[in-house]
């Protein structure tokens, strides 16, 4: 991902307070700094022990010198009420939250371990369940929210791949949860959207260089960070209430997923 080079914040946004969460690396920074620079205070998380929140820092911090990073276990429902808790005292109240946490594995069924379903459905399912939880509260008493989650290409749909029968299984409740939750507090004036991402090959990559790496898809090319920022930023708009319990797949029109 390159540096930024012009910190012009978005005018026309309201600059609400966003968290994102697992944004040390790949697309949860590349959306972490898009919305910094659209004016937004930002906050994000990252793994407890994993990759370090340094550089995503840097990036974010060049149109927002106040941005934080806390380490969180979102698997946690306490953590989870602690991490909003700590993320408002300091930012603000929390208008916009985007969920990009989710541990993917690849493994044919047959050889996975009662150990991999616990990751793969808490870290996807379990985690989106206890920030949505947080976060809801404070988001109703104030009548606004943007929530956004991520789910797997085609989970929308639960089209089955190789592979994926855990992954696949967890970002098909991960939909089925968000667009429940989209019915259930939209007279709050909260809209809850998710987000697919597609053929992404290097979630550091930005919009040029994806252009250049070729890809069995219909654009001919892989897809970038800025392509799925965009899609957040218009899913988090103010103006966007009405967008509400949406998938929005930034796939360039292809929606198999791995195989």
């Amino acid at each position: 991902m390159s540096s930024p080079t012009t910190p012009a914040p978005d005018a026309g946004r309201t600059a609400r307070a966003a968290l994102i969460t697992g944004a040390a690396a790949g697309l949860g920074r590349g959306i972490a700094v898009a919305l910094a620079r659209a004016g937004h205070p930002v906050a994000f998380t990252c793994r407890p022990g994993g990759t370090p929140p340094d550089r995503t820092l840097e990036l974010v911090r060049a149109y927002d010198p106040g941005a934080v990073a806390l380490a969180a276990d979102l698997t946690d429902p306490g953590a989870a009420a602690a991490l909003v808790r700590d993320v408002e005292a300091v930012r603000g109240p929390l208008g916009v939250v985007v969920h990009a946490v989710g541990p993917m594995t690849i493994r044919r069924f047959e050889r996975c371990a009662p150990d991999d379903y616990r990751a793969v459905v808490e870290g996807n399912l379990g985690s989106a369940v206890a920030l949505a939880a947080a976060v809801l509260p404070g988001m109703r008493a104030r009548r606004f929210g943007r929530l956004v989650f991520f789910g797997m290409n085609g989970s929308s749909v639960t089209r089955p791949a190789r592979g994926l029968a855990l992954y696949g299984a967890a970002k098909a409740a991960v939909v089925t949860f968000a667009r429940a939750l989209a019915l259930e507090e939209a007279e709050h004036g909260i809209s809850v959207n998710v987000i697919e991402p597609g053929d992404i090959r290097d979630k550091d990559a930005d919009r040029g260089a994806a252009r250049a790496i070729p890809a069995k898809n219909p654009t001919g090319h892989a897809g970038s960070w800025e392509d799925v920022a965009a899609a957040v930023l218009f899913a988090t708009a103010e103006e966007n209430g009405f967008l509400n319990g949406m998938v929005l797949g930034v796939n360039g029109g292809l929606t198999r997923p791995h195989e």
